[in-house]
């Protein structure tokens, strides 16, 4: 069966793009360019998610793709639920950034070389992106200064409904707790953030999504 770029069969009605249950059943029976499917339509996502919680390009290119690293060795071993991998994958994630402080630098240096060489940092260009890339990651490490101050379980449901954007329902999956303490938590969160942080760093915040 022949399969359009976008994940659809050619001639289905509307050519609607296959679910990520079906792209998954297809990678366990090792079908690559399905999980490549997945790897596109979520690997952004998850690489956001990496790096507001490490506020370090770098090791959220490293984390992201040690996240899929794992879903291709556990996709046989792993029945997804729901209408999306995404919950699945970030708390891989999550796992993954608990232990981030304990990679060892030997992964490090393994992930960079597999990394494309960089352009001469002479470019223009170039420099112009690394010099934004340094104000992001500063910019999100007060961000996570900030967040820092709150309780780890209220930090996690904050990341993962206002940044990573999922419903209740997928938070409370990522977490494996009922939905109701999703909701509290996060009501807990941003009641405290508002008691801690003085205006300046929570409109900070409110710019990259935490409202």
């Amino acid at each position: 069966m022949n399969i359009s770029v976008d994940g659809s069969e050619p001639g289905s009605p509307h050519d609607r793009p296959r679910t990520d249950a079906a792209l998954w059943s297809a990678a366990a029976d090792g079908d690559g360019d399905a999980f490549g499917m997945l790897f596109e339509r979520h690997s952004d996502a998850v690489y956001n998610h990496c790096f507001r919680r490490t506020a370090d390009w770098a090791v959220a290119e490293d984390l992201t793709s040690l996240v899929f690293l794992q879903a291709w060795r556990r996709r046989r071993a792993v029945a997804m639920t729901g209408e999306s991998v995404l919950p699945w994958l970030l708390a891989v994630a999550n796992n993954l950034l608990r232990n981030a402080d304990r990679m060892s630098r030997r992964q490090r240096r393994l992930m960079a070389r597999l990394r494309p060489a960089a352009t001469p940092a002479s470019d223009p260009g170039i420099e112009e992106d690394l010099a934004a890339r340094v104000d992001d990651e500063r910019t999100m490490r007060r961000i996570r200064d900030g967040l820092g101050r709150l309780p780890p379980a209220e930090r996690e449901v904050l990341a993962l409904v206002a940044w990573s954007g999922l419903s209740y329902a997928d938070v409370a999956v990522v977490l494996k707790v009922p939905v109701g303490t999703v909701k509290s938590r996060l009501a807990r969160a941003r009641t405290r953030l508002r008691q801690m942080l003085p205006d300046d760093a929570l409109e900070g915040i409110q710019e990259n999504g935490l409202r």
